[in-house]
């Protein structure tokens, strides 16, 4: 796994494993304390405990970086960014639920180029770096590839999600819905979980209507590295769009067609959609090609 970003990839399996000792440890506490933030979410004293080991480890050992962290925000200004969520699953987390994670990426001129995820109440962790594949096991020497599935016909996909709220703010609840419909097999796993059982090949699609960076940029070069594709619901590739489709990549034009649109011209309006339709996006991109 010899490549330009080794020494970073190890340093945020040491970042996860310190994570770990932090989390695990205020899991279940008596005397954990919830506060919500203005969005209505809540935060623990877990949470922000772990963002500020992060943080303080990497200002001592790659001062010259950028850190970005949801529960503090940005510091520094450099063409490397780390981009940290503490506890991607809070809620799990403060009720008992063990199906939650830390999510670490390092961002190069704004493109993900390696991540780590680690749930240690799942005994589980997946990481990535760009042009290495993405991986899951215990360390880095006792690894499996991840791959996605091959799956290429809705009525044979497994689609998750993490709730049916969001869809309904963004007024793309029938779409959503519509999807839903076509698709063999519907679950809210949610969170990290949805993105991560997509790399393994477990599910064939995931999508989420509202993200923020710190959300997605983990998850993103996972999914990439593993041979699936990772855009917004307009089809922009990568974690920057605000929301999120992930796909085996076979999937992905067939879900975008109930979900989003091609991208193209900006002030192109959404393309209508029809219950348990799915429109021909291929032929649809060759038109605009030949207009070019």
């Amino acid at each position: 796994m010899a490549s330009q970003y080794t020494d970073d990839l190890r340093l945020a399996h040491v970042l996860a494993d310190d994570a770990d000792s932090l989390s695990t440890e205020r899991f279940k506490a008596l005397d954990l304390h919830v506060m919500t933030k203005p969005d209505l979410s809540p935060v623990t004293d877990a949470d922000k405990a772990v963002e500020e080991a992060m943080r303080s480890k990497l200002a001592r050992v790659r001062s010259r970086d950028a850190f970005y962290g949801e529960e503090s925000g940005t510091t520094g200004s450099s063409h490397r960014q780390w981009v940290v969520d503490p506890i991607d699953g809070t809620k799990n987390f403060v009720r008992g639920v063990p199906v939650w994670a830390t999510l670490i990426a390092l961002l190069v001129d704004g493109e993900v180029v390696l991540s780590v995820i680690s749930a240690p109440m799942l005994n589980r962790r997946w990481w990535a770096s760009l042009g290495d594949g993405a991986w899951t096991g215990k360390s880095l020497f006792k690894a499996s590839r991840c791959q996605v599935s091959d799956v290429s016909r809705l009525e044979d996909a497994s689609f998750s999600y993490a709730s049916i709220d969001g869809w309904e703010d963004i007024d793309r609840l029938e779409e959503f819905l519509s999807l839903s419909r076509r698709c063999w097999r519907t679950r809210g796993y949610g969170d990290f979980w949805s993105y991560m059982l997509l790399a393994e090949g477990a599910v064939d699609l995931a999508a989420e209507p509202s993200l923020e960076l710190y959300d997605m940029a983990a998850l993103d070069i996972i999914v990439r590295e593993a041979g699936g594709l990772f855009t917004s619901l307009e089809g922009e590739p990568g974690p920057h769009g605000g929301n999120v489709l992930a796909s085996n990549g076979r999937l992905h034009d067939q879900a975008l067609a109930f979900l989003g649109r091609v991208p193209g011209d900006p002030n192109e309006p959404t393309m209508p959609h029809g219950p348990g339709s799915v429109h021909d996006l291929s032929a649809l991109r060759r038109s605009r090609q030949e207009q070019e």
